[in-house]
C-alpha cells in the first residue's frame, strides 16, 4: 500500500497539487508513522523517565508525598523567604503533576498495567489531598497571612490566588468544629454515592411490558422475555408513533431514580448550609463569573423573555412541516424536534447526511486552517514534533510544539484523535502539566492532550471530518490554546484552571471561527484535487449550524433554570412537579404527562448548579466575537489584545474582572442576554438568505 501511495504522489499533475499541502497538513492527513530507533532508549510516557514502566507511578507518588512534607515544613518556618501562596502553589503543582498525568493514563492507556498503576496513584494522591484539606495548621497559616500580612510583600495576584486556596480548604469544612467536619465528610460520601447511582440509572434501558406498546411499533424494540427494551428516544425515526412511544416509555417516572436524585440534592443543600451558604447554588457559584444565583436568575429570565417569540417562530415552522408530512398528526411535541430539525436541513438546505462536505474537510486541511488562524491571531505556529520512543500511549498520537514568533516554545499538545478499540468515546482536553513561573526565572511549559473520536485514515484517503467534528476540533483546540497562552505565575490558576463559566469562553469562541465562511474558505479544499469548497456548498454548511437556533437556546435556558431551581431553596417538592413548573415558564412545548425527563439528565451530577455556564460562556464569547473578530476573523491586533486582556491571565484574576477588561466595560445580566439575541438575529438572517438561495 505504501509503495502505491508513493507512486501516486510522483505522478504528473497529482504531484503538483499535493505539493501545496503544508508539512502540518501532510502529517495529519496520514497516520503517524512509527519511528524505529536503534540508538535511542525509551524516554518514558510524556518524557517522564520514571514512566519507563507502569511501576514508575508508585515512585512518582512517593516523590510527590516527600515534596509535600517538605513544603508543609516550609509553611511553618519562621525564616520563610517567599510568599506563603508560592509555597502552597508548589505543593499543588507537585501533586497535580502526578494526579493529572495519572488521571489521563487511567482512562486512556490501552495497557491494563499502566491503567491500574495510574488508578492506584490517583487514589493515593487523593488521600494526600484529603489530608491536606483537613490539616488545621496549614489552614491557619494561610488564613493568618491573608488576615494580617505575609513575611514578604504580596501583590493583588498573590492575594487572589491565596483566597482561592483558602476557599478550597473551606469547601472541606476545615473551619468547622470536629463534629461538623465529620458531617461534611459523611455528606460528601453520600453525595458521591447517590450521584453515581443516579448516573447509572440515567443510561439504563427501560424494560416495559409488551402489551403497553402499540402493535405497529413492537418490532422496533428488542425483546426481553414478555417485555420490550427501550434504550433511547429513537429521535431519528420517521415514524411519529415510534418517536412518541419511545419518548413516553424511556422517560417514565422511576421511584428509585427519584430517590437517588432527591437525596443527592438534599445532601448538597445540607452541605452548603453547614459550610455557611444559603443554598448549594451559592456555594457552587462563589468565585464564578456570575458570582451569585441572583445574577444567573436575572440572565436566564431576560434571555427567556427575548427568546419566547423567536422560539415560537421555530415551533410554528416545525408544526407546518409535521402537518405537511402527516395531515392527521397532532400538535408538535418534544419528540418531534430532533427529527424535524434534521428534516428541515434536508428540505430547506438540501443536506443529506453531511457526507458531501467531508472530502473538503480532511483532518490535515483543518489542522492547516487552525495553524493559519492561530498564526494570524496570536503569532503562534503548530509544529509537528518528533515523538521519541516510549513517549506516547499509542502509535496513533501526534505531538505538536506550540511556538510563538517572539517568545519561542510555549508548550506541547499531544493529539489523540482517532477511534480505536477500548478508547473512551469522548472529545475532551486534559491538562498533563500546568504552566507556572519557576524559582530560577524559567517557565514550566504546559503539556496537554486533546482527545477526539475521528475516523481513522484509510490507505486511499485521510481522516475526513463532518461539520460537527470540525466544530469539536476547534472547540477543544480553544482549550489547548488557552492552556498555552496563559503564562501565569501560579500553576493553580494556569490556563483552563478557572471558573467553569469562564473556562468555556475561549473554546466556544473558537466555534465562531469554525462557523465563519471566511475562515472555512481559508482551509476547506478537496483532499484529492485541492479544489476549494464551492461557495454555495459553503453557505449551506454554515447555515446548517443555525437552523432553529432560538428554540435550541430556549431548551438550554429551561435546563439551566431547572438546575438552578433544584439547587436553590429547600426543601423541594417532587422533582417532576418542579420540572412542570419550570418548563411551563421557560419552554415553548408542553410537559408530557407521566414522564420524568429530569431522571435521565445526568448533567445534574457533574454540573450541579453550573449548567447555566454553557449559556453564559456563549454570551461572553459571542460578545467578544462581535467586538473583536466579526469584522475580520484574522485580525492580529484583535487577537493580541484578546490574549493580553483575557487568555494570558488564566484564572489569575476574578473572572468578572477578566470579562470587563476584555469588553472594556462592566457587564450586566441583561447585556449578556442581549449579546446572545444579537447573535441569534445574525444566525437567523444567514439561514434565511441561504434558504432563499436554495429554493428553485
Amino acid at each position: 500500500m505504501s509503495l502505491l501511495r508513493g507512486f501516486l504522489r510522483k505522478g504528473g499533475s497529482q504531484r503538483q497539487q499535493l505539493s501545496t499541502w503544508s508539512a502540518l497538513a501532510t502529517a495529519f492527513n496520514a497516520k503517524p508513522e512509527p519511528r524505529l530507533s536503534f540508538t535511542k532508549n525509551d524516554v518514558g510516557l510524556f518524557g517522564v523517565e520514571e514512566l519507563l514502566s507502569a511501576d514508575g507511578f508508585h515512585l512518582l507518588q512517593q516523590q510527590a508525598e516527600f515534596e509535600t512534607e517538605r513544603l508543609i515544613e516550609e509553611t511553618g518556618s519562621s525564616d520563610r523567604k517567599r510568599a506563603m501562596v508560592a509555597v502552597f502553589d508548589d505543593m499543588s503543582d507537585s501533586l497535580c503533576r502526578v494526579a493529572d498525568l495519572a488521571e489521563f493514563v487511567r482512562v486512556a492507556h490501552p495497557k491494563s498495567s499502566y491503567a491500574l498503576a495510574a488508578e492506584n496513584a490517583c487514589i493515593a494522591i487523593s488521600g494526600v489531598v484529603e489530608r491536606l484539606n483537613t490539616h488545621p495548621r496549614l489552614y491557619q497559616r494561610l488564613r493568618a497571612v491573608l488576615g494580617q500580612k505575609d513575611l514578604v510583600p504580596t501583590s493583588a495576584l498573590d492575594d487572589h490566588v491565596a483566597e482561592l486556596f483558602l476557599f478550597d480548604f473551606e469547601q472541606s469544612g476545615i473551619h468547622l468544629s470536629e463534629s461538623q467536619r465529620r458531617q461534611v465528610v459523611s455528606l460528601n460520601n453520600s453525595i458521591l454515592q447517590f450521584g453515581q447511582k443516579f448516573m447509572a440509572g440515567c443510561v439504563a434501558p427501560r424494560s416495559v411490558p409488551k402489551n403497553q406498546f402499540p402493535l405497529s411499533t413492537r418490532h422496533l424494540f428488542a425483546a426481553d422475555g414478555d417485555n420490550l427494551l427501550v434504550t433511547g428516544l429513537y429521535a431519528d425515526s420517521s415514524s411519529d408513533l415510534a418517536r412518541q412511544t419511545a419518548y413516553k416509555m424511556f422517560l417514565q417516572p422511576d421511584p428509585m431514580q427519584e430517590y437517588f436524585l432527591s437525596e443527592m440534592l438534599s445532601h448538597r443543600n445540607q452541605l452548603a448550609q453547614l459550610c455557611g451558604f444559603p443554598t448549594y447554588a451559592h456555594r457552587a457559584l462563589k468565585s464564578s463569573t456570575a458570582e451569585t444565583p441572583q445574577m444567573v436568575s436575572e440572565f436566564l429570565e431576560q434571555l427567556s423573555v427575548e427568546l419566547k417569540p423567536r422560539a415560537e417562530i421555530d415551533f410554528q415552522s416545525m408544526q407546518r412541516l409535521k402537518a405537511a408530512e402527516n395531515p392527521d398528526s397532532k400538535e408538535l411535541a418534544a419528540w418531534d424536534v430532533p427529527y424535524l430539525t434534521h428534516k428541515v436541513k434536508k428540505a430547506w438546505l438540501h443536506l443529506g447526511s453531511g457526507a458531501e462536505f467531508a472530502p473538503f474537510l480532511s483532518l490535515g486541511a483543518c489542522m492547516e486552517g487552525l495553524d493559519k488562524l492561530l498564526h494570524s491571531l496570536y503569532d503562534i505556529r503548530l509544529v509537528n514534533a518528533e515523538i521519541k520512543p516510549g513517549e506516547t500511549w499509542s502509535p496513533e498520537v501526534y505531538k505538536l510544539d506550540v511556538v510563538h514568533g517572539g517568545e519561542g516554545l510555549l508548550g506541547h499538545i499531544y493529539c489523540d484523535f482517532y477511534e480505536r478499540t477500548n478508547k473512551p468515546n469522548q472529545d475532551c482536553h486534559f491538562t498533563i502539566r500546568g504552566g507556572k513561573q519557576l524559582a530560577d526565572g524559567t517557565y514550566q511549559n504546559p503539556i496537554v492532550v486533546l482527545m477526539l473520536s475521528l475516523p481513522t485514515p484509510r490507505w486511499s484517503s485521510p481522516s475526513l471530518l463532518s461539520p460537527s467534528m470540525v466544530d469539536n476540533l476547534f472547540h477543544e483546540m480553544g482549550h489547548a490554546v488557552h492552556s498555552m497562552l496563559a503564562r501565569t505565575k501560579y500553576q493553580h490558576v494556569t490556563g483552563t484552571r478557572c471558573a467553569t463559566d469562564f473556562a468555556e469562553v475561549p473554546s466556544v469562541l473558537m466555534e465562531y471561527f469554525a462557523a465563519d465562511p471566511r475562515v472555512i474558505r481559508s482551509f476547506a479544499k478537496h483532499y484529492q484535487t485541492q479544489e476549494p469548497i464551492p461557495d454555495a456548498m459553503l453557505a449551506r454548511l454554515c447555515a446548517s449550524k443555525n437552523v432553529f437556533a432560538a428554540s435550541e437556546m430556549q431548551l438550554q435556558v429551561f435546563y439551566s433554570a431547572l438546575d438552578q431551581k433544584y439547587h436553590g431553596q429547600h426543601p423541594l417538592t417532587n422533582t417532576t412537579d418542579i420540572l412542570k413548573s419550570v418548563q411551563s415558564k421557560h419552554y415553548g412545548l408542553p410537559y408530557v404527562e407521566n414522564t420524568a425527563w429530569q431522571l435521565r439528565f445526568s448533567h445534574l451530577v457533574g454540573y450541579g448548579a453550573k449548567y447555566y455556564s454553557y449559556l453564559l460562556s456563549r454570551a461572553i464569547a459571542s460578545w467578544i466575537w462581535q467586538q473583536y473578530f466579526e469584522e475580520n476573523p484574522f485580525c492580529g491586533d484583535a487577537g493580541e489584545r484578546f490574549r493580553r486582556e483575557c487568555l494570558a491571565h488564566g484564572g489569575g484574576l476574578p473572572p468578572r474582572q477578566l470579562v470587563a477588561a476584555a469588553l472594556g466595560k462592566q457587564v450586566s445580566p441583561q447585556e449578556l442576554a442581549l449579546a446572545l439575541v444579537r447573535d441569534l438575529e445574525t444566525r437567523h438572517s444567514l439561514v434565511d438568505r441561504v434558504v432563499n438561495a436554495c429554493q428553485p
